[in-house]
């Protein structure tokens, strides 16, 4: 067995259990996967904290995130009915611009942008 893939997962944090699937489905094919801290709406990770708190943390998640993009072979868009929101936009942008392959939980109708 060659060195595994390593797949980092990008999506809405609403859908919590389109991660948890994936993170299953993926490993059940031999990939190491990297996922975000928690599986619940940031409201609900989040909610205790004030605007600027949030927004330090915020930040700190996205170049978080932005390194397990880094260390990956490719991403898996957990685009669960199509939606992508503007975080992970960003994420798309960012492998993209680092040649990193992008595979689609669901088929994407249309580019997100350009």
């Amino acid at each position: 067995m060659g060195k595994p893939t390593i797949v980092c997962l990008c999506g809405s944090t609403r859908f919590g259990e389109a991660f948890a699937q994936a993170n299953v489905d993926e490993t059940l094919k031999g990939r190491i996967v990297l996922s975000i801290c928690g599986t619940r709406p940031d409201a609900e990770l989040f909610g205790h904290l004030t605007e600027i708190e949030l927004k330090t943390v915020r930040a700190r998640l996205a170049e978080l995130h932005r390194c397990k993009i880094d260390l990956a072979d490719e991403i898996l868009v957990l685009n669960v009915g199509g939606y992508i929101g503007d975080d992970t936009r960003d994420e798309i942008a960012y492998a993209r611009a680092h040649g990193k392959p992008i595979r689609w939980l669901e088929p994407a109708t249309a580019e997100p942008f350009i």
